[in-house]
């Protein structure tokens, strides 16, 4: 598979009070990554597992990143994978071998707080495209936000078992 590449990356960080342990096991886990990102997930922690998303339950067809795989994986350090945008802009950027590229990095601040950086890149440049990379940069922020409240709730499996 061949990943588009350029100028055009979405960069988004936020500090969670959370160990990095479980900020790590929250993007790793299926049963956790569907507490804060979407309903339905299968995420295969190897480099290339799935990283799936299904934003409608039941529904395997739309609004989803199926086929996307894990191309990177450090644990606790980072989380690389392919993307596939919504619906909307499934002709411009869902093509199998111009997927963009999703990067999650991992900091410990303390043993109580960890900084995530996501960066989304492969966008292209072109007048096109700046509809789907602004969808994404609203989108970005509102999924590190789930993330960030999921976590700091202190309830369930995301934020006392490691």
């Amino acid at each position: 598979m061949t990943t588009t590449t350029n100028n055009k990356a979405i960069k988004k960080e936020i500090t969670i009070k959370a160990s990095l342990n479980l900020a790590w096991l929250a993007w790793t886990i299926s049963e956790r990554v569907s507490e804060w990102f979407a309903p339905e997930v299968i995420v295969e922690a190897k480099v290339g597992g799935a990283f799936e998303l299904y934003f409608i339950p039941g529904n395997k067809s739309s609004m989803n990143t199926k086929g996307c795989t894990i191309t990177k994986l450090i644990h606790e350090k980072e989380l690389h994978f392919t993307w596939r945008g919504p619906d909307e802009f499934e002709a411009l950027m869902n093509n199998e071998n111009e997927l963009t590229t999703v990067k999650v990095y991992f900091e410990s601040i303390n043993d109580h707080s960890t900084k995530v950086l996501v960066e989304h890149d492969g966008f292209k440049n072109h007048p096109k495209w700046n509809e789907a990379i602004n969808w994404h940069n609203v989108a970005w922020s509102g999924v590190l936000d789930s993330l960030k409240s999921a976590l700091e709730k202190g309830e369930g499996n995301l934020c006392c078992q490691p």
